[in-house]
């Protein structure tokens, strides 16, 4: 039996005569009076508790029915929360005849004030992203859990390293600091699975937090503590498959709870399934439902049931811990129809959320297919806000790093920018340098520092929402070939015994210090640039080892040069007048110079610039 003493949501009491009857898991932990969906439905869980018959004597709950599987040891409460309905416990009695058998006490809870309005995050901010496990130990009391058999060896690339809430709470004003407004962690979630735990996307339980990174109580600490600086927290979440460790794998809930359950079946991984008019059905069923790797077993969203504890677990964390994002992981994988209902109860709930969806792929039409108000010719519409871009992502190193012997290397963005055409809103397109998936930016711009500068100021100026990997501002280093283990790296300074610190840049190197103050500048810059938050994007075909781009907002403008030039060059403006208008002299971003907008641009060799007026 599994009691959640964690947050004390539940007690749960049965009487010595009532066995063989037990109740294990009650979810949600808890929920909230005054949600605009006034239904809820509690899964409960324990033995043969589906033979018995719940009842509910609650002024403003009403229990509206009752759903039983092909599993006896489920059974799920329709429950109708009334606007009367007051904060409190209250015992739901499982009965046989007139007899209480069993009793569970459920709470509901008071909303925090405007809770339904919360903002999110948008254009105007910066997203820091950090894989937990790799970024600061700041408990090592809780590197080794009884009964989580992943142990703790920072030795091991691919083993648990010791990092958790504790560390990262401990760094919020770094973060801070570098200028960024809201935080990406990947899941916090508890993932007790044998070996290769420490990347949290095989959860083993919906609602809990790993205890190697802390305790529930302690993430909704860690959300408080980053909103009392003024930065907002992104929740990872993972609808698509969970880890072969769930308590569910050992007594599944239905049948066809499971894709696959019976017989293990691998994703082809083929993304064109779902919009190509001609792919085999069967083709498209085995990229929906196949598992995503044998440590991961698919959910399936087709289950009513499944499908609506899915929903309610992505609302119950944004209540609880009073996060200001989402960020849907795999998003494509999982059934279409589902992800319909999910965007939009999610947004019914919270009108002003944000929620971003993975679609990990190189090209912006199938990327653009699953952002909400593109008019797809197959008539779907998933309703999800923003898209990663991907396709400009990927394309990235191989453009700065291409020689460029006739000015041209840079055409490629040009045209991957034009592409945007694609998207019903460019600016809610999360844009990133690198991040957990993906090798580092500056191992794949082969260590050259100005060419990792023209790729941040590029991503801190052009359309969309930017997202930086943890250790990036710092040149952490990493393998060229995507390489996980070696790719999520251990922050440097986030463990006792370090000698190079990130945190208080004790022994980086001269160059790590500079990109550090780099990243510094222009991300403090860009929380009070108008242009970048609200402007739209005017760019101009490369030209001599150049590519010029303009953001406007008709009170400010910022005109942005990418420069390759191996020399020193001058940029002749005449070509941008119809963009300058009648601008004489603008600000570099970086340096804080004055700079004539009537005379030929100096730049130097590699160097990228960024001017506003």
């Amino acid at each position: 039996m599994r009691f959640l003493p964690i947050l004390c949501f539940f007690a749960i009491h049965a009487a010595s005569a009532a066995e063989p009857y037990k109740i294990d898991h009650v979810e949600p932990l808890n929920w909230w009076v005054g949600m605009k969906q006034p239904d809820l439905q509690v899964m409960v869980h324990g033995e043969r508790i589906a033979e018995l018959t719940p009842k509910i004597d609650r002024a403003g709950v009403k229990l509206a029915s009752v759903e039983r599987t092909d599993n006896p040891n489920y059974v799920f409460l329709n429950l109708r929360i009334g606007r009367g309905a007051q904060p409190g416990s209250f015992p739901i009695r499982f009965q046989r005849g007139a007899a209480d058998v069993v009793t569970v006490n459920y709470r509901l809870d008071a909303r925090r004030p405007g809770s339904a309005q919360r903002q999110s995050f948008g254009p105007g901010d910066a997203i820091y992203l950090i894989s937990p496990d790799r970024f600061a130990n700041g408990d090592p009391a809780n590197d080794v859990v009884a009964g989580m058999p992943d142990k703790t060896d920072r030795s091991v690339p691919l083993a648990r390293h010791g990092g958790d809430l504790a560390g990262m709470q401990a760094h919020l004003k770094y973060v801070r600091d570098l200028g960024f407004t809201m935080i990406w962690p990947t899941p916090l979630l508890e993932n007790n699975q044998p070996e290769y735990s420490y990347h949290g996307y095989a959860l083993t339980d919906y609602y809990k937090i790993d205890p190697r990174f802390g305790s529930n109580e302690d993430y909704k600490r860690y959300v408080a503590a980053a909103n009392a600086l003024g930065m907002g927290v992104i929740h990872d979440v993972v609808v698509n498959h969970i880890g072969t460790g769930h308590w569910w794998m050992k007594d599944l809930p239905a049948k066809d709870w499971i894709n696959h359950a019976q017989k293990f079946e691998v994703t082809n991984n083929q993304h064109s399934t779902i919009m190509d008019p001609h792919a085999a059905p069967e083709e498209r069923e085995r990229f929906l439902d196949g598992w995503f790797v044998d440590s991961m077993p698919d959910v399936n969203q087709r289950n009513p049931l499944a499908a609506r504890y899915l929903i309610q677990n992505t609302i119950w964390w944004i209540e609880y811990a009073n996060l200001s994002g989402i960020r849907e992981d795999t998003y494509s994988y999982a059934d279409p129809a589902f992800l319909v209902r999910w965007c939009k109860e999610v947004l019914d709930e919270y009108p002003n959320l944000n929620i971003v969806g993975e679609e990990m792929d190189d090209r912006p039409q199938r990327v653009a297919y699953w952002q909400k108000g593109v008019k797809n010719r197959d008539g779907y519409a998933s309703g999800l806000p923003v898209v990663m871009d991907f396709p400009v992502v990927d394309l990235m190193p191989s453009v700065l790093n291409a020689p460029d012997q006739d000015g041209s290397s840079f055409r490629p963005l040009y045209e991957t920018i034009a592409d945007d055409y694609l998207y019903a809103d460019p600016m809610r397109l999360l844009i990133f340098p690198d991040n957990h998936d993906r090798p580092r930016i500056f191992a794949l711009l082969h260590e050259n520092l100005n060419l990792w500068k023209t790729e941040l100021l590029f991503m801190a100026t052009t359309r969309g929402i930017p997202q930086i990997y943890y250790g990036t501002e710092m040149l952490i280093a990493g393998p060229y070939e995507r390489n996980d283990g070696l790719l999520r790296a251990d922050m440097p300074g986030g463990w006792a015994g370090d000698r190079v610190n990130a945190f208080t840049g004790t022994n980086l190197s001269a160059a790590q210090s500079e990109a550090q103050a780099y990243v510094r500048k222009l991300f403090n810059w860009r929380k009070s640039s108008s242009a970048v938050a609200k402007g739209k994007l005017l760019h101009y075909i490369p030209k001599d080892g150049c590519y010029v781009y303009f953001r406007q907002d008709g009170q400010h403008t910022l005109m942005v040069v990418l420069n390759k030039n191996a020399a020193d060059t001058k940029l002749d403006l005449a070509r941008f007048q119809a963009a300058l208008k009648d601008a004489r002299q603008g600000r570099d971003i970086l340096s804080g110079a004055s700079v004539d907008l009537r005379a030929p641009l100096q730049l130097k060799a590699m160097t990228s610039v960024a001017i506003e007026w």
